[in-house]
């Protein structure tokens, strides 16, 4: 338990960004498990669209200060070098 009264509110301040970093990383997850379901059943449009999806999720990510800039850059790399070497084959 927090001694002074501004370790409590530390505490409950970092209790809110806790809850709402889980939200905003299982949504990037989630579009990204999405996505690669269909390029496992190599289902091109339904892969554009979750790609789509999975960009925009990691920006707001980006934005809210979840993930940094580098990382979600790198995310998003590798998101589309994997749709085109899909494409390719």
């Amino acid at each position: 338990m927090p001694n002074t009264k501004t370790a409590l509110k530390r505490m409950k301040t970092n209790l809110k960004r806790e809850e709402r970093n889980k939200t905003v990383k299982s949504r990037v997850k989630s579009s990204v498990k999405g996505f690669e379901n269909a390029l496992k059943a190599e289902n091109k449009e339904e892969a554009q669209k979750f790609l789509t999806r999975a960009y925009r999720n990691i920006d707001k990510a980006v934005s809210k200060g979840v993930l940094h800039k580098n990382n979600a850059s790198r995310k998003k790399s590798r998101l589309s070098k994997m749709f085109k070497n899909k494409l390719a084959i």
